[in-house]
């Protein structure tokens, strides 16, 4: 049995965390993040400074130049992909909603990120099965219906350059995973889309018991 190890995560924490990396929100960012706080419930759906660091530093790591989004809400996790990219780089944002993406819109042409960045409306799998077949992309972020989790997947992996990065966020469901009397559609999907990505021999992977359980996947 893994020994616990237990750091309670506190607001102040993270503040304090966020404080020491080297992406701190700008004006911009904050603004975005207590904007899409002000929507209500929904907010849940947006990530947190400290794992909007995280991405960015992994963009930075893998030298990204094309990367994709599935899931993009208000933006927030977009902009701290985009600003991570390498001079030139570009992200495509997969998503729906035409109200939420339009706060995200606002943001990133006041962060000076709009050049950066191509919004693509529609289902995401389509947008997905639309793209070349080809390895092009350095990193890719899913964060959408849990529904549809092991579906981007499969079409994201072999867009995926060897050596990139694929991550899924929410994997860990507030720890309904692993509650067996939990079985609603959503801790069901999750729960086949962490079997099947740790039996993919595509890729190596790692979950961090972090945030809300977050994968973070090298393509071989």
């Amino acid at each position: 049995m893994t020994d616990a190890r237990i750091l309670p995560v506190t607001a102040e924490l993270i503040d304090y965390a966020v404080a020491r990396g080297s992406w701190p929100d700008d004006e911009v960012a904050a603004e975005l993040r207590a904007r899409t706080r002000a929507l209500g419930d929904v907010a849940g759906m947006q990530i947190g400074p400290d794992q909007g660091q995280l991405l960015t530093f992994l963009a930075r790591l893998v030298g990204a130049t094309r990367a994709i989004e599935v899931g993009t809400f208000t933006g927030y996790s977009a902009l701290c992909i985009a600003r991570g990219l390498a001079p030139g780089g570009r992200l495509i944002c997969c998503d729906r909603s035409e109200e939420w993406t339009a706060i995200a819109r606002e943001a990133w042409a006041r962060a000076g990120l709009a050049d950066r960045i191509e919004l693509r409306l529609g289902p995401a799998l389509e947008t997905l099965r639309a793209l070349p077949a080809e390895p092009a992309f350095d990193l890719a972020f899913i964060d959408a219906d849990k529904g549809g989790y092991l579906d981007y997947w499969e079409e994201l992996v072999p867009r995926v350059r060897p050596g990139g990065v694929l991550l899924a966020d929410n994997v860990l469901w507030s720890g309904r995973i692993l509650d067996a009397d939990t079985e609603d559609e959503a801790t069901r999907a999750l729960r086949a889309f962490n079997d099947a990505v740790a039996a993919d021999e595509r890729v190596d992977c790692v979950v961090l018991p972090a945030f809300d359980g977050l994968t973070l996947a090298r393509r071989r």
